[in-house]
């Protein structure tokens, strides 16, 4: 029996609190956490659709009942095909968490392997991410390689 399971709102808290532990591990001064309030009821109503674009793969926490140890989520987007991925699906992995006091332990890599293969499921022709270098080592043992990234971003 496997440790990970699909997240469900009532995972909604918890998936925020380790988004931003994900967030303040990437070197930043540790941030607001005002951000949560306004993202709890969209997270909620985006857990509680299975056939959706987004998913999240947790592990409950060993020690402390109502907490994750872990989590992954990833959207589906879909692109104009091209060669190499005609459908045109792209599998987005953007949140990889372990709480402090349950890592190590293989819960990041086996969120993961069950988030690949939701996109492959669903027929994703590849998968992106942004590692940290601290992560790209679990990353590399998946199969991912650097790409030249040429991004931009623009806020709103």
């Amino acid at each position: 029996m496997s440790l990970v399971r699909r997240a469900v709102p009532g995972d909604a808290g918890e998936v925020l609190r380790l988004r931003q532990v994900m967030i303040d591990s990437m070197g930043a001064a540790p941030g607001s956490t005002e951000w949560q309030a306004d993202s709890l009821p969209v997270l909620r109503g985006k857990l509680a659709d299975p056939d959706g674009d987004f998913a999240a793969f947790v592990v409950d926490h060993p020690r402390r009942p109502g907490a994750l140890a872990a989590l992954v989520a990833g959207t589906l987007e879909y692109r104009i095909g091209r060669a190499g991925n005609p459908r045109g699906l792209i599998g987005y992995v953007f949140s990889v968490a372990t709480d402090p006091g349950a890592r190590r332990r293989g819960y990041a890599r086996a969120c993961m392997a069950e988030l690949l293969e939701w996109f492959r499921e669903r027929g994703a022709g590849h998968v992106m991410l942004t590692a940290s270098a601290d992560a790209e080592p679990l990353y590399r043992s998946l199969g991912f390689t650097r790409d030249s990234d040429p991004s931009m971003r623009l806020y709103l």
